[in-house]
């Protein structure tokens, strides 16, 4: 045995170039079928440069349709060609997944543009108005234009409300020797609902929706990461078309693709195999399916979560096939245990084609002749996982709801 148990695998050829060109974080130089995307963000963003105020934007579209790379690609590009001319810009990036509360957000901002030797916003502590202060202070210091990028800006909304856009899209009023504007990035088509009108009229965005990619889109994006990040002659015929099919089956998601090809080598790499074949990908497929609905299931909105366990309650009382109307009864009960408003019967339909197209549910719309049309529900979530006990361990706004007694529905006898 060797000196140290990691020394036979590192010595060990990978199948590997690049390891981190298959992974979500990196940004290629060149990103194929977003030129559309690409152009109306540059045709923006070139204000900055200007020392002109760009336009807010929203970018919709479903996870993995490039909205977030595409973003960074032009940010890239945006800072790169402002040191050429001399321009003082700025872009900072927040995750509103992780970074989700109001106070956080503004000092994560902050402390971005902190400047040498100045002590850093604390992590907690500060009222919230000094916070603001500061972040205006530093703005002003650097001078210029800065483009502030929220990601999953639903999310933030969903769990702290819309004030922290109300005071991100006001700090334009307060500056002396900046300017400012916001791209928010979102999965969900209805997000401006959620926004005060105050609030969505002083974000004034210019809106940009990605589509999802096909199966020859996927294709391209995978072959050109495969050059980059994979030894010549690894894969075998068909793989990256396997990949890019089977991806687009899941409403064109890029990242599960990338996801997909890059656990199909390291597949291939744990069987001491010279090649990437058929079976690695359906390994890969099978721990992709395990290990990607857990973390779906936990980063739902709180009404997303009511709304899935309304079904899944459903299920447990012996229905199948539930209507939209019996699905919203239940959520309008576990809303009330919650200690949540409960949305509207309308937005709750929506709620269900979210869930339909993360694979959650499935929602079958079928004729019912004179009397309209209906959809039938059914939860559709794999054996292995248990989604409520993945409900309760995620959010503990739910639990009263989860563990709350329900009288039978008049189907349920």
């Amino acid at each position: 045995m060797k000196e140290n148990i990691f020394e036979e695998l590192r010595d060990e050829d990978s199948l590997f170039k690049n390891r981190e060109v298959l992974h979500h974080g990196f940004t290629p130089s060149a990103l194929p079928h977003r030129e559309r995307e690409i152009k109306t963000l540059v045709h923006n963003l070139v204000e900055a440069l200007q020392g002109q105020i760009p336009s807010n934007m929203l970018l919709y579209g479903q996870p993995g349709s490039g909205k977030t790379a595409v973003t960074r690609f032009v940010s890239q590009q945006l800072l790169a060609r402002g040191a050429v001319l001399g321009r003082s810009v700025h872009v900072v990036e927040v995750n509103c997944c992780t970074v989700d509360t109001k106070y956080r957000v503004l000092a994560q901002i902050g402390n971005s543009l902190t400047r040498k030797g100045q002590s850093a916003i604390p992590f907690t502590g500060w009222p919230t108005d000094k916070v603001l202060e500061r972040l205006k202070e530093n703005m002003d210091a650097l001078g210029g234009v800065h483009v502030i990028v929220l990601d999953e800006v639903d999310h933030l909304v969903q769990k702290s409300g819309d004030g922290v856009l109300y005071a991100l899209t006001s700090l334009n009023y307060g500056l002396r020797n900046s300017r400012c504007c916001i791209i928010g990035i979102t999965n969900d088509l209805l997000f401006p609902d959620m926004l005060d009108a105050r609030v969505a009229s002083r974000l004034g965005s210019e809106d940009l929706v990605f589509a999802p990619y096909n199966a020859a889109q996927i294709e391209d994006v995978l072959s050109a990461r495969a050059k980059e990040g994979i030894k010549e002659g690894v894969l075998d015929d068909g793989i990256i078309e396997l990949c890019a099919a089977l991806s687009a089956q899941e409403h064109g998601d890029a990242r599960r693709a990338l996801d997909l090809l890059r656990i199909s080598v390291q597949k291939a790499e744990h069987d001491d195999s010279e090649k990437v074949n058929v079976q690695h990908v359906r390994l890969a497929q099978n721990q992709l399916e395990f290990d990607q609905i857990t973390p779906v299931i936990a980063t739902l909105t709180a009404h997303q979560k009511l709304v899935l366990y309304s079904v899944l309650l459903n299920e447990r009382n012996g229905l199948s096939n539930v209507s939209t109307g019996e699905v919203y009864t239940v959520y309008q009960m576990t809303c009330a245990h919650a200690g949540l408003s409960p949305l509207t019967s309308r937005r709750v339909s929506d709620l269900i084609l979210i869930l339909d197209t993360l694979n959650l549910v499935t929602a079958k719309t079928i004729s019912l002749g004179r009397e309209g049309r209906s959809k039938r529900i059914n939860s559709c979530i794999p054996d292995m996982v248990d989604p409520i006990k993945v409900m309760l361990e995620a959010d503990d706004s739910v639990k009263p709801a989860i563990e709350a007694q329900y009288k039978l529905q008049s189907r349920l006898g």
